[in-house]
């Protein structure tokens, strides 16, 4: 079955090196706004400053790294920003350890983090295109997918497990020591990998004409351009609505801290689902098929969130809602991301990625800060309510005809060590 294929000992090295830093990633899901309560007494005006300034500005600070990735090699980048991960993270324990954490560090250490997971998914992304053939990607991306619904089952449990033992900064050493982990497993991959393009400019360093061009790309390209304005809306929609839940069901209907996590961590095996299903629903209806069912799909579910009611049926219609919500979007992901690496050129991949995950973490900061406000003004449930009922409009961004990738040739492949697979 496809989904079983062997894509090799070098894919084994990336799909492993993933595997760690989501896992530790996860395992420090809202860790910062942990130790700015627990150890800064930070008030929920910070709490939701770190939370949007953070990914925003890092958003803007990634910018200007597309075009200069792009030209290089890709595993040294994603090598480096591995390593600078894990050293600004490691900052906040030794600084806690020594009386002199500030929020101001939080905040700067929560904008590097960000600029560097744009950067290193957008090499990432470059990476994959030159080490899987064409006909593997939809495989490596749904196992990607797995990994990752598979981690944000796990992870937020055990991540406030050690946190409730060992102290506010413990999730966060353990996701710093992921990094230097992955920054091995990336090392350890070996083999060739093909010249980076020329760049666009004649000078060494990009142009600043050069910074637009992901975004120019994107917006000219009719297959990706109504995808573009799809997922960043749907996106920031789904976590937009987070908050006002989290206040609804723990403040308003009382659920226990663990029932808020428990709703959440159960619908993840949804994403285990989807993630096996995507290859095999391709394989029989077709891609574009596909992809235009599940993104539908996926819009419908968020709406019943703002029915939640309290005790055992809230708990369930919430774990219900969430299962369903998450198996379309694990069908949806994997497709989506093999399209758009197919659909963009070798040359153009970083800048493309990078572009479409500024905007994508600039809006999620930006309709999140403006749901808070909303979910002030009118109650939670009345701002959940919004974010589902525009969520239903989000199927009419998505792609109409099924416009296959035409990029022209792809570049030669080096030849690559032999990996087994």
């Amino acid at each position: 079955m496809a989904g079983r294929r062997s894509l090799g000992r070098r894919f084994g090295w990336l799909w492993g090196a993933y595997a760690v830093s989501t896992a530790g990633t996860w395992l420090a899901f809202d860790a910062f706004a942990l130790i700015a309560v627990l150890a800064l007494h930070a008030g929920p005006a910070q709490v939701a400053l770190l939370a949007a300034a953070g990914p925003a500005v890092g958003a803007v600070v990634s910018v200007p790294l597309g075009p200069w990735v792009e030209v290089r090699r890709k595993r040294p980048v994603m090598i480096a920003t591995d390593l600078v991960r894990c050293v600004v993270l490691l900052s906040v324990p030794v600084a806690f350890a020594l009386g002199r954490l500030s929020f101001g560090q939080l905040l700067l250490v929560s904008v590097a983090v960000a600029a560097a997971d744009i950067t290193f998914s957008a090499a990432a992304g470059a990476f994959l295109k030159d080490l899987v053939p064409s006909p593997d990607l939809l495989v490596a991306n749904g196992r990607f997918e797995a990994t990752n619904w598979t981690a944000s089952m796990v992870g937020p449990p055990l991540g406030g497990a050690a946190i409730g033992l060992f102290g506010p900064v413990t999730s966060v050493v353990a996701n710093a020591v992921s990094y230097l982990l992955s920054a091995f497993g990336i090392g350890a991959i070996g083999g060739g990998e093909s010249p980076p393009p020329p760049p666009l400019s004649a000078e060494a360093r990009p142009r600043a004409g050069d910074l637009l061009d992901g975004w120019r790309y994107i917006l000219a390209d009719p297959g990706l351009r109504p995808l573009f304005f799809h997922t960043v809306l749907f996106n920031a929609l789904v976590m937009a609505a987070s908050p006002p839940l989290l206040v609804l069901m723990v403040d308003h209907l009382d659920f226990a801290p663990w029932q808020y996590a428990l709703a959440f961590a159960v619908p993840c095996t949804g994403g285990l689902l989807g993630s096996r299903l995507a290859p095999r629903l391709v394989a029989r209806f077709g891609r574009h098929q596909v992809l235009r069912t599940a993104g539908v799909l996926r819009a419908g579910w968020s709406l019943g969130l703002a029915f939640v009611g309290p005790g055992a049926a809230g708990l369930a219609l919430v774990m219900v809602v969430e299962f369903g919500l998450i198996t379309c979007c694990a069908v949806f992901n994997p497709v989506f991301a093999t399209y758009r690496l197919e659909r963009t050129p070798a040359g153009r991949v970083t800048r493309t990625l990078s572009a479409w995950s500024a905007t994508g973490k600039a809006t999620l900061a930006a309709v999140t800060a403006l749901w808070g406000l909303l979910a002030g003004l009118t109650g939670p449930r009345t701002a959940i309510a919004l974010a589902g009922a525009l969520l239903l409009t989000t199927p009419f961004l998505l792609p109409r005809r099924d416009l296959t990738p035409d990029i022209g040739p792809e570049p030669t492949r080096l030849p690559l060590k032999a990996d087994g697979g």
